[in-house]
């Protein structure tokens, strides 16, 4: 069962450090100040919540409305300005009405 609260995402550690991406998808997707990336498959959403530090508008997506609802209190409390989807990805062109620089998924 998911659970955000759960020692291996170590949502205490991102708060205090605000990263946690690999140094893999960090350098594998380059500069990205100024543009907007899609995230897929979002998760708990502490990868995509890393983005903005770096300097992109970042949006994410999963289909769980319970790990939306776990994500978005944290955007919120570190004010990062992260949009959130609930959607699955094949109906993206539904939910999503723009385009991103970026698209993103995590392994």
């Amino acid at each position: 069962m998911f659970n955000g609260a759960s020692t291996g995402y170590d949502v205490a550690g991102f708060k205090s450090r605000r990263l946690r991406l690999q140094r893999l998808e960090s350098d594998g997707v380059g500069d990205i100040a100024g543009c907007s990336l899609l995230h897929l498959q979002y998760h708990l959403g502490l990868d995509t919540l890393s983005w903005p530090g770096l300097g992109a508008a970042a949006t994410g997506v999963d289909f769980s409305p319970r790990a939306i609802a776990l994500a978005r209190p944290l955007d919120e409390e570190l004010r990062l300005d992260t949009r959130v989807v609930c959607a699955d990805i094949y109906d993206l062109t539904d939910a999503l009405r723009q385009h991103y620089d970026i698209d993103f998924t995590t392994y």
